[in-house]
């Protein structure tokens, strides 16, 4: 009888992998949810950027690009990701020194840099290749791992988060350490050691304030009292907290947002489509967007769960914890439950570089997923 179950079971996996999705190394559950979530963007893009064609044009060409370089990653096997992460990490540090020492200016930051072919920001590298290289240092040692080795991981996530805030990137930085960290969490950090950090990391907030540049006080002030300002860096904040209160239950329908299409709020197709959601589709569109979201990182940490190796256990949670920390502090900060920071909200916000990042993050994800092997008794 146990003979014929594995033979059944069998069977049933090999079926499994030979339909045309797994042969493509792509996971339909997961893909449906993040093209629901692309559809989405487009619709609610197409009233906050005032019903601009040209804006959707660009987001769709995005949008291809990034979801073409999601199918490319899949392909790999999670082996090779294993073997690459530390020269792929060495490489991101590499270019973040680079940036720190001649690369270019724009939007009041020192984050881009230019090789003459393409002008790209190295902190997007990062954001993949820190979570893989803690993946890869933990996966090669017994779990859970020591405390030798929880500091040891903790120097590799807070070298590039600090690079990337000194350029200064607070939101970049925030989710590198947060892919770090998660990776770290997942693979069995005591719990006293995770209270003991957070304790020491709220009491030493008031000296980090110190180390802030004048916009980013200002930033965390007005997050504190946004009406001390409210016709300058309170404006914001005021704006896009009226949108969303504004837009009640059901909300004001499709183009119909005062606030976006009066031009009031600030940022409506990039940080603050939230706003835009929330004032034209209501609580009930909100929340049905939280499902979308919802479902996505839960397949994400299926995918994670079932993962055969430890190093795509590991990395497969951090990457899907990220992606839950892009939708909270994007919520939040448009909210004014958090500070601004800067994080669009995945696949609805206007944007190129990050969402080309995020995608191939779900790449690896796919990857981990398809690419698992029969195991035999």
């Amino acid at each position: 009888m146990r003979a014929s179950g594995a033979a059944a079971l069998e069977r049933t996996l090999v079926e499994h992998d030979n339909t045309l999705a797994y042969r493509l190394h792509m996971d339909v559950p997961l893909l449906i949810g993040l093209v629901v979530l692309a559809a989405i963007g487009f619709v609610v893009l197409y009233s906050a950027g005032g019903q601009s064609m040209d804006i959707l044009s660009r987001h769709a060409i995005r949008l291809v690009i990034a979801f073409g370089v999601m199918f490319v990653l899949a392909q790999i096997a999670p082996g090779h990701y294993q073997y690459w992460s530390p020269w792929i990490y060495a490489i991101g540090l590499i270019m973040l020194i680079m940036v720190l020492g001649f690369g270019q200016f724009g939007k009041g930051a020192q984050r881009w840099l230019d090789l003459g072919i393409v002008r790209f920001q190295p902190s997007e590298l990062v954001k993949i290749s820190v979570p893989m290289m803690i993946a890869y240092y933990l996966s090669e040692r017994p779990i859970p791992p020591s405390f030798k080795r929880i500091a040891l991981g903790l120097v590799l996530v807070i070298v590039p988060t600090l690079f990337i805030a000194k350029q200064p990137d607070l939101g970049t930085a925030l989710l590198v350490a947060s892919a770090g960290l998660f990776v770290l969490f997942l693979a069995g950090i005591p719990w006293a050691a995770i209270i003991a950090a957070s304790i020491a990391a709220v009491a030493s907030l008031p000296i980090m304030m110190n180390f802030l540049h004048d916009y980013q006080r200002r930033r965390v002030e007005t997050f504190l009292d946004p009406e001390r300002d409210p016709l300058g860096s309170g404006y914001h904040i005021i704006q896009s907290k009226i949108a969303i209160g504004s837009g009640g239950l059901y909300g004001k329908g499709w183009l119909n947002g005062t606030q976006s299409q009066l031009d009031f709020l600030p940022e409506r197709s990039t940080d603050f489509v939230f706003a835009v959601l929330s004032e034209e589709f209501g609580l009930i569109g909100v929340l049905l967007v939280f499902i979308v979201y919802g479902f996505v990182v839960g397949r994400g940490l299926y995918i994670a769960v079932n993962a055969q190796e430890t190093f795509g256990r590991l990395l497969a949670g951090g990457l899907v914890m990220t992606f839950f920390v892009y939708v909270f502090v994007n919520v939040g900060m448009v909210s004014g439950m958090l500070p601004v920071v800067g994080l669009p909200l995945p696949l609805i916000s206007y944007g190129g570089t990050s969402l080309v990042t995020m995608m191939a993050a779900f790449g690896l994800l796919m990857s981990i997923h398809t690419h698992r092997r029969l195991l035999s008794e």
